[in-house]
């Protein structure tokens, strides 16, 4: 059920955002030389690791000038990076990768092989199901660029470990043991509301307590 889920409403995101992959695929290239699509290697369902599709918003061989995380001031993020950053349009693309099996449209968020070799055995249970574009923690930290960039912490990825780690990790196997299909229904809607309103000025929709 999930699957056909999955697939039903991703190709119907793509076939609704083409305009926008138009867009985008005029944009990116003419402001920046290097490919359309960011395509970093991230660790999927039991550990298989993938490479994700995201619009490209940095300069290209990003991560070979820089850490894995990301803050709001980095030199790397490009002009119409910073927009398309802001706005989460990057994350679309990964309805290429749901349609591939690779990612469903919620689930934990796929991590790179650096983090996840830190996970506990407990942690582990996070990779028994199919990442996701969006989860509670997408929703939690969806200013996760601004986290870092406000830490005063210069590495990203150590202000990534202190601060948004482990309530991220704790938010996620949370999602593991409870997902349901109309809890993923839940996270789409709080995922959509929380893009406009934190853009606004309000707060995330949504998300649970401990």
């Amino acid at each position: 059920m999930k699957r056909a889920f999955d697939i039903f409403f991703s190709l119907l995101g793509l076939i609704i955002a083409s305009p926008l992959f138009l867009i985008l695929a005029i944009a990116i290239p003419m402001e920046s030389h290097g490919p359309l699509f960011y395509r970093g290697v991230r660790v999927g369902l039991w550990g298989k690791p993938f490479r994700i599709f995201k619009f490209r918003s940095m300069v290209a061989d990003a991560e070979r000038k820089g850490a894995a995380s990301t803050h709001e001031q980095d030199s790397r993020v490009t002009r119409c990076g910073r927009l398309v950053r802001r706005f989460k349009l990057d994350e679309i693309a990964q309805l290429l990768n749901v349609i591939k099996g690779d990612m469903s449209l919620v689930g934990p968020r796929p991590e790179v092989q650096k983090f996840v070799d830190l996970y506990t055995e407990d942690e582990k249970i996070i990779l028994s199901v199919r990442p996701g574009i969006t989860d509670w923690s997408s929703i939690r930290f969806h200013n996760e660029g601004e986290i870092i960039a406000a830490s005063g912490i210069a590495d990203a990825d150590e202000a990534y470990a202190k601060l948004i780690r482990p309530e991220k990790l704790r938010l996620q196997m949370k999602y593991v043991r409870e997902h349901t299909l109309l809890i993923d229904i839940k996270i789409l809607i709080c995922t959509i509301i929380t893009v406009f309103s934190t853009r606004l000025g309000g707060q995330p929709v949504g998300v649970p307590d401990a």
